[in-house]
């Protein structure tokens, strides 16, 4: 374990923002924190980050309980700002002289950090004429360049066109198997293209935390999509094994079994009642269903 969270809440004045959260994070894992917008997400990777006091709770890092663990940590704000007149290079020189970067180190570290993010070839050209893409890689350099154990990014990605967030994304498909990586995120499919662990935040509170593979055993819900010739309505009505019919067409309908084991007797009792069967097929919930399942409970 690398990091443990425990009791973690945070007030601001009468809006409870976060509330009294636990969690840990096993070291290597690569973990996506997804909730709405007004979640908490952004509060409680601040908090992570020691960038805003706690209002109760304790955040542990592994042999270092009782000391600041801020050097640690690699922190990407939702909204990096840089000073325009600086070239990549001389900003992070400053950020590296402020992280305690040894001198000696500095420049091979700043030089593999850009080749990394791929700006080694604006190294030297003004921020100010930087796209956002550049930029919110420039924001993963700082955040990397004195090596944390554990990276924290707060919607690395969200403000970003296709092109940027791909690249992006990529970037942190790469590191996750250098360090522990928790980001933040409200777009479910880019969770689903990078992380094998999930945390969920609603209103402050923390709904689910588990594997995706974990997410998807305990909120998936098999169905059967079915067409037939015929009319199909009444035909299934009486069946024991099915949760729930949702009808497209008088032809075509959604079937959500309670055991899929049954889907043989399920079409046998179809071809029984003399329906020509055009359709059947097996539908898999995706991620985004399983969310709002968590979310709705």
């Amino acid at each position: 374990m690398l990091v443990s969270v425990t009791d973690l809440s945070k007030n601001f004045k009468e809006l409870k923002a976060v509330k009294h959260i636990s969690f840990s994070i096993d070291k290597g894992r690569c973990i996506a924190l997804l909730g709405p917008n007004g979640a908490g997400k952004t509060t409680t990777l601040q908090m992570l980050a020691g960038l805003v006091t706690p209002t109760t709770g304790k955040i542990q890092f592994a042999g270092n309980e009782n000391s600041d663990y801020r050097s640690l940590i690699g922190f990407l704000p939702q909204h990096p700002s840089f000073f325009s007149w600086m070239t990549p290079k001389e900003f992070l020189q400053f950020i590296g002289d402020l992280s305690h970067v040894p001198k000696k180190q500095l420049t091979a570290r700043i030089d593999e950090t850009l080749a990394f993010v791929r700006l080694e070839e604006v190294k030297n050209k003004k921020i100010g004429g930087f796209s956002g893409g550049m930029k919110q890689r420039l924001g993963l350099a700082q955040a990397l360049l004195h090596e944390p154990e554990l990276l924290i990014l707060d919607e690395p990605v969200s403000a970003l066109d296709p092109t940027g967030r791909r690249e992006v994304l990529q970037l942190i498909d790469k590191l996750k198997h250098e360090m522990t990586i928790l980001f933040s995120t409200h777009i479910l499919h880019d969770a689903e293209q990078v992380c094998e662990e999930i945390m969920m935040l609603q209103s402050g509170d923390l709904k689910w935390h588990g594997t995706l593979e974990q997410l998807r055993k305990e909120f998936d819900s098999l169905a059967i999509k079915l067409q037939t010739r015929e009319p199909l309505k009444g035909v299934l009505e009486d069946a024991s094994y099915i949760d729930k019919i949702d009808y497209q067409d008088q032809h075509t309908a959604t079937i959500t079994m309670n055991d899929m084991e049954k889907t043989n007797e399920l079409l046998h009792q179809v071809i029984l009642k003399n329906r020509t069967v055009i359709l059947f097929e097996t539908i898999q919930d995706s991620l985004e269903d399983a969310y709002m399942k968590v979310m709705e409970r």
